[in-house]
Order: C-alpha cells, then structure tokens, then sequence
C-alpha cells in the first residue's frame, strides 16, 4: 500500500467534473484496477457458491456421498477464498478513497495558497469548507464504487449465464428484471440530487454568513446589529432546514427502492423456480441454486444503484472542485515562467530597496502605505523586482516559496497547535518559540504544543495570537521574510525581547519589518522613511532620528513607556 498522502497531487484536469474524476482514476490507476479485479473475484466466489449448493443438494438427494464431499470441499473452498479476496479488495477500496480524498485536498489547498487574497472574493468561506468537507466524501466514494460497481455488474452478468443455462424462462427474467429496477431508481436520482445541490448551496452561504457573523460580533454589538443578524440567520437557518427535510423525502424513496424492489424480485425468482420445480422442468438442487441466485443478486443490485448514486454525487463534487481550480488570481500569470535570480529585492513605486542577508525596516508615516509595499514586495501586487527580474514574470509557486509576508490578517488555525505551527515538522519549534517570546503562552496550556486548539485561536489574547504567528512564520525559515507590524499587540518590555532575538533568530537571511516601533527600528541594519508612498530618506535609526525630523516625529510619537 502507497503512503497518504503523495507529495504531489499533479495538475488536475480541470477541464469538466468528469474529466476530473478520469484524471483522479488515471493517477490510482494501479490501485483502481487491483480493486477492480479482486471486486470480480469477490462476486464471482460469491456468484458460484449458489450453483455449487445446488450441485451438492442433488448429490445428496441421489445417495453421492463422494459427489457431496466433493462439493462440501470446493463450498468451503470458495468461501475461504471470498474472505480473504474480500479482505485484499477491502484494503484497496479504502486506499482508493482515502487517495481521491487527499489529493483533493491537496489540489484544494494549493488553489486557496496560489489564489491568497483574491479567494474571498472569488468564492464563499462555505464553498470552500463544503469542498473541504463534504465534497471530498463524495468524491473519494466514486473511486471507491468503481471496482464494486464493475465487480457487481461482472457478478449479474455471470448469475443470468448460469440462469440462463438451466432455465431459459427463469434466466429471461433477470436479464429484463434487472433493467427495469435500474431503470426505476435512476429516476429518483436526477431530482435527488437537484434537491442536494440546493442544499449544498444554502449550507455554503449559511456556513460563510456564521463565519462572517462570528468573526464581526463585536463590531455589530457596538453598531446594535447583533439581534437583527441573529434573526437574519435563524430565517435562513430554517429555510436550510426546509431544504434537508425535501432532499431527505426523496433520499427516503430512493432507500425505499433499493431495498424493496430487489426483494419483489427475490420473491418472483423464487416463486418461478417453486413453480418449474413442482413441474419436474428442474430439480430440487437447481431449485435451492435458483432461490440462493436472487438471494444473493440482491447485493450486487443495491451495489449498482449504489454506484448510480455515488458516481453523480461525486460528479456534482466534482463540479464544485473544477469550478474552484478555474478560478484565476487577480495577478497576471506569465505564460513562461522566468526563473528568479539572486540580488535584491526592489520595489520601484515606492523606491524601496531590500538588500540580501540584511535586516531592513520600512517605517512609513501612513501604515497603509508600508502595507502596500509588503504587498508588492510579496507580489500580492505587482509591481517588485527581484535581482532586476519582475516578480510578475516568475512562477507564483515560486515566488511564495522564496518570500513570506506574515501580517496580522493571518490566522491561527483549529487543531493541534504543534500541526499549526510546524506543519512540516521541521524541528524548529523550541526555537522560534523562544525568538517570538512565546514558550510561556506554550507551556500554560494543558498540553503544551499538542493542545488542541478551537476557535481559530480566538482564546488567545491579540498579542498571544500575534507571538503565536511569529514563531510560525519564523519555522518557515523562507529565504525572505517580511512582517507587518509584528509587534504592535505586545507591551515594551515583550517588545524588546522580541526585538532583540528576531534578528538572532534571522541573522544572515533577508528580513523586512513593516513598523514605526523604535525597539525594532534601532535593531535594524538599515530603515526606509516613507512619506506619501515614497522613500524620503535611508540610513541606520540613530542618523535618521538626527537628521530627519519627520522620522524623529513618527517614531517618537509610537514610542512606549
């Protein structure tokens, strides 16, 4: 078995839904086709079991003790042989799901990375939670019902041979019988899922309007918005309900179908059979064969209505996984990517100029204005350069992988805090904690960094959080790291200490602060004044603090007791 998940999920195909779950097939091709075939064994120990009774109840009634051994013997043959098939086509069943589950969630992930702030709004929070939650479900289960599905279909074709070889009436009827009953559950699938779609679509905007309500409550409670919200929310979450109770009517009828028109064809097969066997047109062992073959038809029936239902929930998913991969960011995507040099990293609107390996400061009259510099220098816009090529001229993946701008929009995320901070386990933890003077907030947990963490980290204070997403940014160790405002939630004294081991911590790498704080400005190798967007003056803190009395006004004016 493969490990889960793979390092790269590849470029999808995102061309349609089906053609997604074809590139899903194709990149588990090995394991699809193992669980294709060990499915068809599987259903055909089970189809032959009923033949071999048969065959065995006839010795028996003709006094062939060695016929009946004989039999005995391949029944439990055959019944070892399911289990263990079974076992085997199990294994690789769940590795097809758990496959398709995970690459979809990776091809998810590194869309919402390459989209970054154009996400929100392209799409929903609730789309992406439902992608990330349900629809993945569904996906991973049409990969899994493949291999059944053409087990089972194998399996029905197999049963009405054999019918057909004894009986040609008897074997008549399951050639027409199962058509008809595929027939009439597919009818109850169109609309099901019709009335699935709707509800999925209510549930995203639901989910995204509790994500919006969560993260403003203070805001409305200070506006005296919160009780016209909440009533807003309760009338849509009842309309969602609504909504579940006519998806789950027809969920109920389609059940209803699967199981009761398998059993009224258990019920004609064996009637006939009882029929042709008072006849004496079979014999009392093709007869318990006969009974045995709609018993056991009963499963790869249900399996095949099954398959139906899963294979168009997941195209459905599908649809909403493709839609998402389409979605493009707002920067232009150069059509060959150029590769990025070494050199520095420059901005020209604003004349800002970073120099490799040193610590340099933007200190900016304006905060938005520092802002949208972090932002080109990151290429959240376009704009920057690096060693004189354009960052817009490069690969995104690229350019995410060399710098990191780490602001206070970022967030903390649910789960184990140590998963959230050093998700590739590079071992760095202690000491990025101990440079964002962040061990304390660690070790008053319960569990130190396992704790898990709900919320989104709001049970965090606003300077806990802020240490918090330092010393992840700071585990990431990328070869330019920009931070905005990184500071501005701590007191002077947790300021300094932070001051003094970041650049420790980044001694020799690229290091940029956004920030009018002079703990960190003094820190600095050098510091770019900007005044209406533009660098007005450079040099070392102490020279400009004597020679530029708009930076010495900034500066003193933030400076803390």
């Amino acid at each position: 078995m493969r490990r889960l998940p793979v390092t790269d999920p590849g470029t999808p195909d995102s061309r349609s839904a089906t053609r997604y779950l074809l590139w899903l097939i194709r990149r588990s091709r090995l394991t699809i086709v193992a669980a294709a075939l060990l499915a068809i064994l599987w259903m055909w120990c089970q189809a032959l079991v009923p033949a071999v009774v048969g065959r065995a109840v006839d010795a028996a009634v003709a006094g062939n003790g060695g016929g009946l051994l004989g039999w005995g013997l391949l029944l439990f043959g055959l019944g070892q042989s399911q289990a263990l098939i079974g076992i085997s086509r199990h294994r690789f069943a769940v590795t097809n799901w758990l496959g398709a589950a995970f690459r979809t969630v990776q091809v998810v992930v590194r869309q919402a990375n390459l989209l970054g702030s154009a996400l929100p709004r392209r799409m929903d929070a609730g789309e992406v939670v439902a992608i990330g939650t349900s629809d993945i479900a569904h996906i991973g289960g049409a990969l899994d019902i493949t291999s059944r599905g053409i087990g089972s279909l194998l399996a029905v074709i197999t049963v009405t041979v054999l019918l057909l070889h004894t009986s040609v009436p008897l074997g008549l009827v399951v050639l027409v019988g199962v058509p008809v009953m595929m027939l009439t559950v597919g009818v109850l699938i169109p609309p099901l899922h019709e009335r699935q779609r709707a509800y999925r679509e209510r549930q995203g905007r639901l989910t995204g309007r509790a994500a919006d309500l969560v993260g403003g409550l203070r805001v409305l409670r200070g506006v005296g918005g919160e009780a016209t919200v909440a009533a807003r929310y309760r009338a849509e979450s009842r309309a969602l309900g609504a909504a579940g109770v006519r998806t789950a009517r027809v969920e109920s009828l389609l059940e209803a179908a699967q199981a009761l028109l398998p059993g009224v064809f258990l019920v004609l097969v064996t009637w006939l059979g009882a029929r042709f066997a008072a006849a004496d047109r079979i014999t009392v062992g093709q007869l318990v064969a006969f009974y045995a073959y709609a018993a056991f038809l009963v499963a790869p029936l249900r399996q095949l209505t099954e398959a139906v239902d899963k294979l168009t929930r997941g195209h459905v998913s599908g649809r909403r996984v493709v839609a998402m991969v389409r979605e493009r960011t707002d920067l232009a995507v150069p059509e060959v990517a150029v590769p990025l040099p070494a050199g520095d990293l420059e901005d020209p609107t604003s004349g800002v100029r970073v120099i490799p390996g040193r610590f340099t400061a933007i200190a900016a009259t304006t905060p938005a204005d520092a802002s949208r510099i972090a932002d080109r220098l990151g290429r959240y816009a376009d704009g920057a350069t690096l060693g004189g090529i354009p960052l817009a001229a490069a690969a995104l993946s690229e350019v995410r992988a060399r710098i990191l701008v780490s602001d206070n929009d970022s967030r903390l995320f649910s789960g184990r805090l140590r998963a959230d901070l050093d998700p590739y386990r590079r071992g760095k933890l202690i000491e990025a904690l101990i440079a964002a003077d962040a061990t304390g907030i660690v070790a008053a947990l319960p569990d130190g960094p396992d704790t898990v963490v709900t919320g989104a980290g709001r049970a965090f204070s606003g300077g806990q959080q802020q240490r918090l997403r330092l010393a992840r940014a700071l585990i990431a160790d990328p070869d330019t790291l920009i931070l905005v405002e990184p500071t501005n939630a701590v007191d002077a004294w947790t300021e300094a200490r932070i001051a003094d081991r970041l650049r420790a911590a980044r001694l020799g790498r690229t290091t940029v602060v956004c920030t009018s704080s002079p703990l960190l400005l003094s820190r600095a190798d050098r510091v770019c004044f900007v005044e209406h967007g533009r660098v007005v003056a450079t040099g070392p803190h102490a020279d400009l603090m004597e020679s530029v009395p708009g930076y010495a006004r900034l500066v003193s004016r933030e400076e803390k007791p």
